[in-house]
């Protein structure tokens, strides 16, 4: 077994800038997973498995277009469009497993990778508490990577919280696990910063012992993820934030964002591409238990 796969312990913060101030804090875990590896971790461990009921699991139809197909055909055909061909270059998702049977990831990051080890693109996978998923797929520039962080941004095209508008862009600035694993993703609207959300964790040996010990420390932590985010709207309900209905979904399952300017730097738009064929319906409502 290779060490591309690994447990990431740390905890999650959000901060509100305005119109009130808000902060929060949870304590979380993640696995980072080799897609191709998945199967032959789930036989190595006995407290994973794959597509099976456990303390965790793994299912493909918690991700991409909820078909439960093998996640690689579906990044690489993404990527197709996007003009990347990784070559079978490795792919690894970060993404909290299921617990008990029970899935749900705010964002699952894919991490795509040529033969060589360089990093292609990022697979932004957005999830809502309406069942409905979107992907924003970033390459990978060497501008946007140039002191060891990953810097990339696009336009908001999918709907998450009732109190955050619909114009507005994200900004990412991510440090490739290794170690340590750091992602900063900032909301930025026509007044500036709304919004930092932030992942910091370091890494555990994916084992037995280092999973029971996550299960310990966080127990039931899909769960709690879904209610935490369900206590903290209505604490900002009662702070009187404006409440915005939720509009249509996008009508592609995957926002291509293009990078162009000087030296490859992101631009400040995005270009979106997508077609059924590819992305399946309109949108993906899934289920969290199966």
């Amino acid at each position: 077994m290779s060490a591309a796969s690994a447990l990431y312990v740390g905890a999650v913060t959000h901060r509100r800038l305005r119109p009130r101030p808000h902060r929060l804090r949870y304590r979380v875990f993640s696995l980072l997973l080799d897609i191709d590896e998945i199967p032959a971790i789930a036989r190595r461990l006995w407290l994973f498995s794959h597509r099976r009921f456990n303390v965790f699991g793994f299912d493909e139809r918690d991700h991409a277009d909820g078909s439960g197909a093998p996640l690689r055909a579906w990044v690489e055909a993404l990527l197709a469009r996007a003009g990347i061909d990784l070559r079978g270059g490795k792919i690894r998702l970060l993404a909290m497993p299921r617990v008990l049977g029970y899935g749900f990831n705010p964002l699952s990051v894919y991490f795509c990778h040529y033969p060589d080890g360089r990093l292609a693109a990022l697979l932004h996978e957005v999830h809502n508490t309406f069942g409905e998923r979107h992907t924003y797929l970033i390459p990978a520039t060497p501008a946007a990577a140039s002191d060891g962080a990953i810097r990339q941004d696009c336009e908001k095209t999918f709907h998450v919280s009732p109190f955050m508008a619909m114009d507005m862009r994200y900004e990412f600035r991510i440090r490739a696990p290794a170690e340590t694993l750091n992602i900063v993703i900032r909301g930025i609207d026509a007044h500036g910063p709304i919004l930092v959300a932030a992942l910091a964790a370091e890494r555990r040996a994916l084992t037995d012992v280092g999973l029971l010990t996550a299960f310990l420390r966080t127990p039931m932590l899909t769960l709690k993820v879904i209610l935490g985010i369900h206590w903290e709207a209505l604490r900002l309900w009662r702070k009187g934030l404006t409440f915005h209905r939720k509009p249509e979904p996008p009508a592609t399952e995957v926002s291509i964002v293009t990078t162009r300017g000087p030296a490859g730097a992101l631009a400040a738009g995005t270009a979106l591409a997508g077609d059924r064929q590819a992305g399946g319906s309109r949108h993906t409502r899934r289920r969290h238990r199966r």
